[in-house]
């Protein structure tokens, strides 16, 4: 078993805890850090993990560390733990600031330790059942509304909702971005509360994306548009849609949809399917995938340089805001 600590004992942090003594399989669950000591004593108790009061203490005896630690305070952790050849977990946004994940990029060469970035969106079932789907999607239009919540307010709508979707899409497409528009609306806090991005891309993809978080109701929605083919990923109901224009064998069903694409082109029929999504639970997935690569050297899924893509474009967009 892998000896991890956890750093950060807030609500996302008490889950990854939950799930990492749940992973025992994988992990040694060694201890727990938060500044505030009053409330990792009460979790200590709860989950029968020791507190450390001592952040570099609990480091100097674990093989891993997961970091569920307000974003600021990412690049400290992440670049000591790699300097001590510990493999690092991180929750999105990798870091603050790009120059902070480029650094942190430079020393991965000397120490070649396991890096994953916690953009759990990629586990998602949904995604997961989709992504053998997206083979050349050609226009993506993503959707990811919130209903206002003061936790989170203090980094952009951009850093905190929509690097989701950055980092997807720049996975589906594998291209380089060579334009970006933005706009976007600081309605209740002093950053961006909501915000549109046109992304186009080297190979001909564009993508539209909006994020807010003032939104009446959660939304989290892409769609990916490609030759002859509709991929609809829902990422909140865990569900996909796929519509297909296929060719016409023989004489069609009474139920089938048939469109007459015009003189000298051959009519096609519409499908419509909802494929099957086998539930799981996205952040037990990408712990499972840190634990696995750590023991057996297999890749992870978004790794150091993924996360630093993400970012960058983050900022890219940012840049366009101000």
């Amino acid at each position: 078993m892998i000896k991890i600590g956890l750093f950060g004992i807030g609500h996302l942090g008490k889950i990854h805890l939950r799930i990492l003594k749940g992973l025992g399989q994988y992990f040694d669950v060694v201890g727990i850090f938060d500044v505030d000591a009053m409330e990792g004593h009460r979790v200590s108790k709860e989950y029968g993990v020791p507190y450390f009061e001592n952040a570099g203490e609990l480091l100097s005896k674990v093989e891993a560390i997961d970091l569920v630690i307000p974003t600021p305070f990412h690049f400290e952790w992440a670049k000591t733990a790699m300097q001590h050849n510990k493999h690092v977990f991180v929750e999105k946004p990798i870091t603050q600031t790009v120059e902070e994940s480029a650094e942190l990029m430079s020393l991965l060469p000397k120490f070649p330790v396991v890096f994953q970035v916690g953009h759990v969106e990629r586990f998602n079932p949904a995604f997961v059942a989709a992504k053998p789907l997206l083979k050349t999607p050609e226009f993506i239009e993503t959707h990811r509304l919130a209903q206002f919540n003061p936790r989170g307010t203090d980094v952009p709508v951009v850093l905190d909702l929509m690097i989701h979707d950055l980092d997807i899409i720049l996975h589906v497409v594998n291209s380089p971005v060579v334009n970006i528009s933005a706009s976007g609306v600081a309605v209740v806090s002093k950053s961006h509360d909501i915000t549109n991005a046109r992304l186009e891309f080297e190979n001909g993809t564009v993508a539209n994306l909006t994020a807010s978080r003032i939104s009446l109701k959660n939304m989290r929605k892409s769609r990916f548009f490609q030759r002859d083919a509709y991929v609809g990923v829902d990422f909140l109901n865990k569900s996909i849609e796929v519509v297909r224009l296929e060719a016409l064998n023989g004489t069609p069903d009474p139920y089938d949809m048939v469109l007459d694409l015009g003189e000298g082109i051959p009519s096609k029929k519409l499908s419509i399917e909802s494929p099957p999504i086998y539930p799981t639970n996205a952040i037990e997935e990408e712990l499972k995938e840190f634990g696995q690569a750590i023991a057996n050297g297999h890749p992870v899924s978004v790794d150091l340089r993924a996360g630093h893509e993400a970012l960058d474009l983050g900022y890219r967009i940012l840049n366009l805001l101000n």
